[in-house]
């Protein structure tokens, strides 16, 4: 349910965009249209969640942040730019934080962050923390890719199709803590059967 209504804003996003002649909006001014349709979203979005969860994760927070930040520039200077670079901005920033408290501090975030609901042995928790940075890094360079060198349609088209990413990302990370779940060995293996 939490992936489908983080994925409610920017199918309201996509649709506002691809919609915006049937509100008698022009093509030029679609992205101005569509951008307080993703801000309202997501804070109705972080609204429900609060509601089920009696509270905000950082990343929500964050989130929730950029995107208010970003969409205000960008309606107030009129420049699509910056709602257009705000997911390289996101990635690059998660990316390069648990790079840093990785092999910086030698802190694993997702540990510190989901330790408490999933038992894992730490050579998993290690991979997981690696793979989140090289996820992050790949969808910080995808976006600013799209950005600098394809049409805004094009962009528009690649933040509806583009959520494959994510969820590609996160079956095969499903996929690859299940066996661990069952049991806790030492190097991160499974548990012998």
């Amino acid at each position: 349910m939490k992936a489908l209504l983080d994925f409610i804003p920017i199918l309201l996003f996509f649709a506002a965009y691809k919609l915006h002649d049937s509100f008698g909006v022009s093509k030029d001014e679609a992205i101005f249209f569509a951008t307080p349709v993703l801000m309202g979203a997501t804070v109705v979005q972080m609204a429900i969640i609060y509601w089920l969860d009696k509270k905000l994760s950082t990343m929500h927070k964050i989130t929730l942040g950029m995107i208010l930040v970003f969409g205000s520039i960008t309606l107030l200077l009129h420049d699509k730019r910056f709602i257009m670079w705000k997911p390289t901005v996101l990635y690059a920033g998660m990316s390069i934080a648990l790079a840093v408290a990785v092999w910086g501090m030698k802190i694993n975030f997702l540990k510190s962050l989901l330790g408490s609901q999933l038992n894992l042995p730490d050579g998993v928790w290690h991979r997981l923390n690696i793979a989140w940075v090289g996820y992050t890094a790949f969808m910080a360079i995808s976006n600013a890719y799209v950005a600098t060198y394809f049409s805004e349609d094009a962009w528009a088209n690649f933040k509806l199709w583009g959520y494959v990413f994510p969820l590609v990302f996160l079956i095969g990370q499903g996929l690859y803590i299940s066996p661990h779940l069952k049991g806790k060995d030492t190097d991160g293996e499974p548990p012998a059967s």
